[in-house]
């Protein structure tokens, strides 16, 4: 029987075709973002179909602005990258709805406020719903960050701006996609008991500690007001309507478990 898979590739043609270099190519086999599954008798490497597949996912997360070890933080922990671009757009989607609907109210706003101006007239003002979501749009006014008020002071808001800041164009989408696709399979590991302990499960935490550090600058007073938002209502500050408290906690538990495993041992 004749086997219909491709022959692999090497180096300097799969550069040549991806429009990279060699020298990236071996750069992200040294770090192992990109590791040949083959060698040649001479140790030279050669590329397979599955490593032509991490290769498209690895050049769409990075034009996604994310930096290298992020990607490998993203693909080693299972997140799958076209679940990611999906959400990614479906966010930026609902943002540009929602955009196209404060736009309206604004113009209303608007027009009534011009015609008081002109005639002293009230009856075009605009109505008080739209009075508040003006009043939103100028103030920044999310539910998440009226969450995030309640437990961190101006400073703190203001260290977790220059994070986002710091991170630029990759911002919106680690906290709006990569971050959401983390707890959730962290969610489908504690829900399929899998161990806090686990290898699997210490991972995803690692990476989302990493990404802590990054919005936090570190800063432990900041990083424990944002996970006392996420307990305090998880459904605005993942704006995730769905996501109910109780649920939540026990998934905060799960991964405070995996942050430190000695203090579960012995326990039953």
């Amino acid at each position: 029987m004749t086997s219909t898979a491709s022959p692999p590739w090497k180096v300097g043609r799969l550069a040549e075709a991806s429009g990279l270099t060699v020298r990236t190519l071996h750069h992200w086999d040294t770090i192992g973002l990109l590791s040949p599954s083959l060698r040649t008798a001479g140790g030279h490497r050669e590329y397979t179909e599955d490593d032509l597949v991490r290769l498209y996912q690895v050049l769409a997360l990075r034009s996604l602005g994310l930096g290298l070890e992020s990607i490998a933080a993203c693909l080693d922990a299972g997140v799958d990258p076209l679940r990611l671009v999906r959400d990614h757009l479906a966010e930026v989607e609902g943002r540009i709805a929602a955009l196209d609907t404060l736009r309206g109210r604004l113009r209303r706003l608007e027009a009534g406020l011009s015609d008081e101006d002109r005639d002293g007239a009230k009856g075009g003002l605009p109505t008080p719903g739209d009075l508040l979501e003006a009043l939103r749009a100028a103030g920044g006014g999310t539910e998440a960050e009226a969450v995030l008020r309640r437990h961190l002071d101006a400073d703190g808001r203001a260290v977790l701006r220059a994070g986002a800041a710091a991170a630029g164009p990759a911002a919106h989408y680690l906290l709006h996609v990569e971050w959401p696709q983390l707890y959730r399979r962290a969610q489908e590991l504690r829900t399929a008991g899998v161990a806090p302990a686990d290898p699997r499960v210490r991972k995803l935490v690692a990476r989302m500690d990493e990404l802590g550090a990054l919005f936090t600058g570190g800063d432990r007073r900041v990083s424990a007001g944002v996970r006392a938002a996420w307990r305090d209502d998880p459904a605005a500050v993942s704006g995730d309507p769905q996501a109910p408290a109780d649920a939540w906690r026990d998934l905060a538990s799960y991964l405070d478990a995996s942050r430190h495993p000695e203090a579960t041992e012995g326990t039953p």
